[in-house]
């Protein structure tokens, strides 16, 4: 045998393009693994980060008048500890900001998936997401300067600070992502079904109410989960319009604090790391991820149970 016919045979040019082709896809697969893998472990780095600093104030408050006690100033001299009047700032605004969104972004979505030609649709979509890009402080001094000043016209007795205004501002300012959102999923709906319904004789707007819509209610409770948490974690509208007064009243006519207009309140003040009052921001802000963990839990039930499958 000759040493020519020991050689390997050439490899094709073709065969050679499969292989690199194969290794770069490999080389992309592990990127993609470590940044899924990487938001992960930021996750339950950042649930760490609570249960460790939130565990240093309940040695020291009781859970019970934590969760039960209508009193919350852990910054005074006499401490009180009671998580109630933050929590019903939180939700007395995100219950304000939802009824104003949910309606609104719904009506808009089916707008621009069913009635908007592709122009106006291509027009009025990024203008609408525009609002996303405008930083939350600006939103905040809109609502103190200019809505609360309107609102007064038509109530002399509301206060400067109060959690309507706060409410109406968020609510305007989570209108896109729940006009995408929904958006996204009804353009998801196949064609044919449309054409099945317009076949049967539906009009336009029936189509759109009893064909379109309840086939992406999944992406639609998606877009609405998306909402609540987006009302729930806002920090600088409520921090500025809503007031910093921790008081328990469901009235969106009073001021209030929330739980993230305390962190904020906290965070910029100078207290040691490892007091009490420090560790509180923790506790709350624990409050605050559980609400919106079960908000989130309560969305994907929802999903699942009203899942369509094509």
């Amino acid at each position: 045998m000759t040493t020519t016919q020991l050689k390997d045979p050439p490899i094709s040019k073709r065969l050679a393009k499969n292989i690199k082709r194969n290794f770069l896809e490999r080389v992309i697969e592990i990127i993609l693994m470590f940044a899924a893998l990487g938001a992960t472990f930021i996750t339950l780095g950042i649930v760490y980060i609570l249960v460790t600093e939130a565990s240093g104030f309940f040695k020291e408050v009781s859970t019970i008048e934590f969760l039960t006690s209508r009193q919350w100033s852990p910054l005074f001299e006499d401490a009180h500890y009671g998580i109630l009047p933050l929590i019903s700032g939180t939700l007395t605004t995100s219950f304000i900001a939802l009824t104003i969104a949910i309606p609104i972004g719904t009506v808009a979505a089916i707008y621009l998936s069913e009635f908007a030609s592709h122009k106006t649709r291509e027009t009025v979509k990024p203008v609408l997401e525009l609002l996303v890009g405008v930083p939350t402080v600006v939103f905040g001094y809109f609502a103190l300067l200019f809505v609360t000043p309107l609102l007064q016209k038509l109530n002399p007795d509301l206060p400067t600070f109060n959690m309507l205004g706060a409410g109406i501002v968020m609510g305007v300012m989570i209108i896109p992502y729940i006009a995408s959102v929904a958006e996204d999923a009804m353009r998801a709906v196949p064609m044919n079904m449309r054409e099945g319904s317009y076949a049967m004789g539906a009009t336009k707007f029936q189509t759109a109410i009893r064909v379109v819509t309840p086939a992406a209610t999944s992406g639609i409770i998606a877009a609405y989960i998306l909402g609540i948490s987006r009302a729930v974690g806002e920090t600088m509208v409520v921090a500025i319009a809503a007031g910093q007064q921790p008081t328990f009243t469901f009235n969106p006519l009073e001021g209030a604090a929330t739980i993230t207009a305390y962190i904020v309140q906290v965070a910029m003040g100078d207290l040691p790391h490892g007091s009490l009052g420090y560790q509180s921001i923790f506790a709350a802000g624990m409050v605050l991820f559980v609400i919106t963990f079960v908000f989130n839990i309560l969305g994907h039930m929802a999903r699942k149970r009203f899942a369509e499958r094509y």
